[in-house]
């Protein structure tokens, strides 16, 4: 394959993740659009084919994963499992925030070529979800936490609460928690502004 081919597919794997989150929020978006954003974005897959499939994913990346680590000289325990019709990948080790990077944004990147690694070996595109040092877990309960409290403002108060510019995976946690509790919300801006605000019960 290509460099060339290569971007292709990374901008298109961004550029489907950015639509499937903007469709979830959109003006017209209910709650429940939401949370059906992700089973629309699954793969049409079930049972044992699906789980085989993500779990030769798994493989493929940890292999991929432990050649890196070895060429960058760092040591990393990796963790395999499949999450919401996804293959996800963990690297735990005592000195990784290299590879975390300032917000996530190398761990983002490392991600990317993971899933170009997957692709090569498998020619689909995979969906699989990368963290390091548990810094998407941290992230993501944080992110949670703030959907929850500022769901329980908007209740309290009856007015809608615009949040702080998030990116597409950050904004997808946020409308989760606030569809669990019973609220609308939706993105509006433009990237990389583009921001959550959460709406009153009508």
């Amino acid at each position: 394959m290509t460099d060339a081919t290569e971007q292709e597919v990374v901008e298109d794997d961004l550029t489907e993740d950015d639509l499937t989150e903007d469709d979830a929020s959109a003006d017209e978006a209910s709650a429940d659009d939401v949370s059906e954003e992700e089973e629309a974005d699954a793969p049409s897959e079930s049972g044992d084919a699906l789980v085989d499939r993500l779990e030769r994913e798994g493989d493929i990346a940890a292999d991929y994963l432990e050649e890196l680590l070895d060429i960058a000289d760092l040591d990393g325990d990796l963790d395999m499992d499949v999450e919401a019709d996804r293959a996800a990948v963990s690297i735990v080790g005592a000195d990784l925030a290299q590879l975390v990077g300032p917000d996530g944004k190398v761990l983002e990147a490392l991600q990317e070529l993971t899933r170009l690694a997957v692709y090569r070996e498998t020619g689909e595109r995979s969906r699989l979800m990368l963290d390091i040092s548990g810094f998407r877990a941290d992230k993501r309960s944080r992110l949670t936490k703030i959907g929850e409290e500022t769901a329980a403002e908007v209740k309290a108060s009856g007015e809608p609460v615009s949040l702080e510019p998030m990116s597409p995976f950050e904004r997808k946690i946020v409308h989760d928690a606030v569809a669990a509790a019973g609220l609308r919300s939706e993105s509006e801006g433009v990237e990389p502004r583009r921001y959550v605000v959460v709406l009153p019960a009508d």
